[in-house]
């Protein structure tokens, strides 16, 4: 699914929330786990990332006590007939709601029965009604992309709301994102920390690092740069890309954690690898100026010009690369062409 307009565009809310990135930091193969935030109570452990689009979040908390859910474990392994069977007959014996919702998700993905939207929407709109959170979230989506009827972002909303209320993570997220655009809802920024926060809670490394911006900034939360951090870092351990920058950053300048340039720069490297711009260019100050891992002036070129080819203007890197030796300067120009021409793939 495609999810709130991908999160309605995440970086458009939180972009402008995040202060201004510093000119040095970095990236590491294993980031240090994040210390807890001074003064701050003891928060819940995060549990794992809510369940993929494609696979519902329909499986029964603990058991206590009560019989496995069978169809679910058959829709886990990939027997869909097996999952469809067994569902149709929790709902024919028990009107079961999470049998809907999973038959709302065979008929939405097309697994072991043909792709049917109007019959998923069915499914999931008796399972809502039935006080189902995760069919709450699913027919939200459809209503935004426009499944099953025409898009709908009131309707959307209105789905999201509910089962945020029930605690369902990405919809909390969802539903905070609207909090911050302002449009559906008035802008509400302590609102949109609240649902953050849920979704954080659950695990979601998207929710971590927005609630970490809104920290950062102090938008709808006190200003705190150690729990921004703190979350940073929880986002960052789930190799969540904008996070691991941002943890990075806060590392090599001692801001929010004990300074670590060292780490810093490593987890700066592993991020450049993916083709971040930003980590890149930080990687590239950071191999210029020997502080948080030797200097290397050749790589310093590669990485400066990589990242200017993704749109990161940097004069003062501009200025160490004009002076440098030929030699070095030409090492570092037909390594960042390899990389770049690597990137582009082959030509059509």
């Amino acid at each position: 699914m495609t999810a709130l307009a991908r999160r309605l565009t995440i970086a458009l809310a939180l972009a402008a929330f995040a202060a201004a990135i510093l000119p040095f930091p970095a990236a590491a193969q294993n980031p240090p786990a994040p210390a807890a935030p001074k003064a701050q109570p003891a928060k819940p452990k995060p549990q794992p990332p809510a369940a993929a689009p494609s696979t519902p979040a329909t499986a029964p908390a603990a058991n206590n006590g009560r019989p496995p859910d069978l169809a679910f474990g058959a829709f886990q392994r990939g027997y869909y007939i097996t999952a469809f069977a067994l569902s149709t007959k929790n709902v024919d014996d028990k009107a079961d709601p999470k049998a809907m919702t999973l038959l709302g998700e065979l008929y939405a993905n097309g697994l072991g029965v043909p792709k049917d939207d109007q019959k998923a929407a069915e499914w999931y709109k008796l399972a809502a009604d039935r006080g189902d959170r995760e069919a709450m979230f699913a027919l939200a989506m459809f209503r935004l992309e426009g499944r099953a009827g025409p898009r709908d972002r009131d309707a959307s909303a209105k789905w999201l709301a509910a089962a945020a209320k029930l605690g369902q993570p990405l919809a909390a997220y969802d539903l905070a994102l609207l909090y911050i655009e302002g449009q559906l809802f008035p802008q509400d920024f302590n609102r949109a920390a609240e649902l953050m926060r849920v979704a954080a809670q659950a695990g979601n490394p998207e929710a971590q690092y927005a609630l970490g911006t809104l920290y950062k900034g102090g938008r709808g939360v006190a200003k705190d740069m150690h729990q921004a951090v703190y979350l940073f870092g929880l986002a960052a351990l789930a190799d969540y890309t904008d996070a691991e920058v941002e943890y990075a950053i806060a590392l090599y300048n001692g801001d929010g954690v004990e300074r670590n340039q060292a780490v810093a720069a490593a987890l700066f490297h592993k991020v450049a690898l993916k083709n971040n711009p930003v980590a890149q260019n930080r990687l590239a100050h950071i191999l210029a100026s020997g502080q948080g891992a030797p200097a290397d002036p050749v790589a310093a070129t590669k990485w400066h010009l990589i990242s200017k080819a993704r749109g990161e203007t940097d004069l003062a890197l501009d200025d160490f690369v004009t002076k440098l030796d030929p030699e070095k300067r030409a090492a570092g120009e037909a390594a960042a062409k390899k990389w770049i021409d690597a990137l582009k793939g082959p030509p059509l």
